[in-house]
C-alpha cells in the first residue's frame, strides 16, 4: 500500500523522513535499549530530547531569552481557559472573532471575566479578516486575542491588529512554523502541534516572562498555572513525551529544509498552484477574500452539494484523502501544511481539472 496524499486539517501529514527515522528508533533509541515511548521523562536521555527540541524551536523562531517555551497538554482548547485564568488581572479582555476557534475562546473567556468582542467577520461566514487598524479596545483590557490562521475558513491575518499597547495573544495552531514570525510582537503565541508540527497531544506555549506570575484567578487548578510549568521546565508532571520527541525531529527537519524563510517560499509556491487554478476554474471556486487567504488551509466549493460529495468520493478513490470541508461549512478543504509535498498539490489540481472536464 503506497502512502496517500493526506489533506487532513489535523492530525495531519508529517514529513516522511521523520516517520522513517522514528520507525528506525522505535525499539532502541540511540543505544538506550528502549523506545522513547517507554523511557522515564526524568531520565538523562529524555532530558536531552526535550532540551534539544526547545533549543531548535528557539533557533527556528528566533525566540528571545525573555520568553519561556512550554510543552503542555490539553490542546489549544485548554488554552482557551488557561489564558484568562493566568492573564485576566483586570478581568477584561478583547477578542477578535474570525472563526469557530476564536469564538470558542471568546465564549470560554466570558466565564472568567468581561470578554469584549471588538471585531468579527461572522457577517460573511468568516470569509475575510476584519480591519483591525483602529479597534475600540477597552483601556483596561488585559490582552487582545486572535486566532491567526483560521483552519476551517481558510483565512489568515497578514497584518497583526493594532492592539494600542495591549498584550497580543495568538492561537497559531494551523500556521505554526509555516513562515518567519516576530515573537516580540506577541505576549503569548501558542498552538496545538497536530496540524503542522507533530502528533496530537502536545500544545506549545511561547510566553513572555513578565506574564508568568503567581497571581492567577482564584480557583485556578495547579496544572493550569503557567508558572508551575515554567518553573519545572515543562516537567512538572509526565509530559506527552513521545509527541515532544517527534516535534523535535520535525524542528530538525525544518532546519535542514532551510528554516522558516525557506518554508514560507515553499508554502507560497504550493498555495499559488491551487489558488491560481481556483481563479480560472469554471466549476470550483475559493470561498475567501483574496487578500486574506491562508497558505495552509484552502476551502473551495462547486456550488452544488451533490457535486461536492461526488468530488470528495472520487478524490478519495484516486488517493486524495480528507478533502471534505469542516462539518460546519461543507464543501471541500485542502490543508497543505509544511509536510505536504508540492507534487501532492500538483496532482490534486490535475485531478480537479479532469473532474471539471467530466462534470462541467
Amino acid at each position: 500500500m503506497s502512502r496517500v496524499y493526506n489533506f487532513s486539517a489535523g492530525p495531519a501529514v508529517l514529513p516522511e523522513e521523520v516517520l522513517k527515522e522514528a520507525a528506525d528508533e522505535m525499539l532502541d533509541y540511540k543505544g538506550s535499549g528502549m523506545s522513547v515511548m517507554e523511557m522515564s521523562h526524568r531520565s538523562k536521555v529524555y532530558d536531552t530530547i526535550i532540551k534539544e527540541a526547545e533549543a531548535d524551536l528557539r533557533d527556528l523562531m528566533n525566540i528571545p531569552d525573555n520568553y519561556k517555551v512550554l510543552f503542555l497538554q490539553g490542546g489549544a482548547s485548554q488554552q482557551f481557559a488557561m489564558i484568562p485564568m493566568n492573564l485576566m488581572k483586570n478581568r477584561k479582555a478583547a477578542y477578535i472573532v474570525t472563526g469557530q476557534w476564536a469564538k470558542k475562546a471568546y465564549q470560554e473567556a466570558k466565564i472568567y471575566g468581561d470578554a469584549v468582542e471588538v471585531a468579527s467577520s461572522a457577517d460573511q461566514t468568516f470569509s475575510y479578516i476584519p480591519d483591525c487598524s483602529d479597534l475600540d479596545i477597552p483601556e483596561d483590557a488585559d490582552y487582545v486575542y486572535i486566532c491567526e490562521n483560521n483552519t476551517i475558513y481558510g483565512t489568515k491575518f497578514k497584518t497583526l491588529p493594532n492592539t494600542k499597547g495591549h498584550t497580543l495573544v495568538a492561537d497559531v495552531s494551523s500556521c505554526f512554523l509555516s513562515e518567519p514570525v516576530d515573537v516580540t510582537k506577541y505576549g503569548v503565541i501558542y498552538g496545538g502541534v497536530q496540524k503542522n508540527i507533530g502528533p496530537a497531544g502536545v500544545v506549545i506555549v511561547i510566553i513572555r516572562e513578565d506574564l508568568i506570575t503567581e497571581d492567577t484567578l482564584p480557583g485556578t487548578p495547579t496544572m493550569l498555572k503557567y508558572k508551575i510549568h515554567a518553573d519545572a521546565d515543562s516537567l512538572y508532571n509526565t509530559p506527552p513525551a513521545y509527541g515532544i520527541y517527534i516535534c523535535g525531529k520535525v524542528f530538525k527537519w525544518l532546519k535542514k529544509m532551510g528554516g522558516l524563510s525557506a518554508m514560507k517560499e515553499y508554502n507560497e509556491k504550493k498555495a499559488k498552484i491551487l489558488y491560481d487554478f481556483l481563479e480560472e476554474s469554471k466549476l470550483f471556486k475559493g470561498t475567501v477574500r483574496k487578500e486574506d487567504r491562508s497558505l495552509m488551509n484552502v476551502p473551495f466549493v462547486t456550488g452544488s452539494d451533490e457535486l461536492d460529495a461526488k468530488f470528495v468520493k472520487e478524490a478519495k478513490e484516486a488517493g486524495f484523502e480528507n478533502l471534505k470541508g469542516h462539518r460546519t461549512v461543507g464543501g471541500m478543504r485542502a490543508s497543505i501544511y509544511n509536510a505536504m509535498p508540492i507534487e501532492g498539490v500538483e496532482k490534486l489540481v490535475a485531478f480537479m481539472r479532469e473532474f471539471e472536464k467530466n462534470n462541467g
